[in-house]
């Protein structure tokens, strides 16, 4: 937080506390300095849902209806918008949910079934990063990330690195 001090660019928090696995990844006292120091100064903020069932103390929810309703829990800590992602939901189809000011809008991709989803999250808030960089607005960044990240979880099998969950085709 202290680091961001003074910047005036747009920021991604990708709160990275939860892990696939389902183990905390985030000290408890750190979640609270997340909350006061780094949330109201995210531009997007891309929780899992676990992470942010954590976040708000709540339970995790595969719901449409309650996960926006988390999203809006959150938005209403300070981000400028939050993107509820739905990779950990279950269903063929993964639903992300972005949520701002002015209303919700649903970015869905066929689920693939695939070994290699290592790094989903940090590849999609990078790439929204990118594209807020090249000064795309939320919608079109996080549209054009969702693209690219569906792309490359759909082309992570052509790639045989290392054992266990391997990465995405980030080519």
């Amino acid at each position: 937080a202290d680091a961001l001090s003074g910047y005036e660019g747009p920021i991604v928090l990708d709160p990275v506390m939860v892990a696939k696995s389902g183990d905390a990844l985030l000290q408890d006292d750190a979640v609270g300095a997340l909350i006061e120091r780094l949330l109201p100064r995210a531009t997007v903020l891309t929780p899992n849902l676990p992470e942010a069932a954590r976040l708000l103390s709540a339970e995790a929810t595969e719901d449409d209806g309650a996960l926006v309703e988390q999203g809006r829990a959150l938005l209403a800590l300070g981000p400028g918008a939050v993107l509820m992602k739905g990779g950990h939901a279950s269903g063929a189809v993964c639903h992300d949910h972005l949520v701002t000011a002015s209303g919700v809008r649903v970015y869905s991709a066929d689920r693939v079934a695939t070994k290699n989803t290592h790094g989903t999250g940090c590849t999609l808030s990078s790439s929204i990063a990118a594209g807020l960089a090249k000064g795309l607005d939320v919608e079109t960044a996080v549209a054009e990330a969702h693209a690219y990240l569906a792309k490359a979880i759909k082309a992570a099998d052509d790639l045989t690195i290392g054992s266990g969950h391997g990465p995405v085709h980030h080519f």
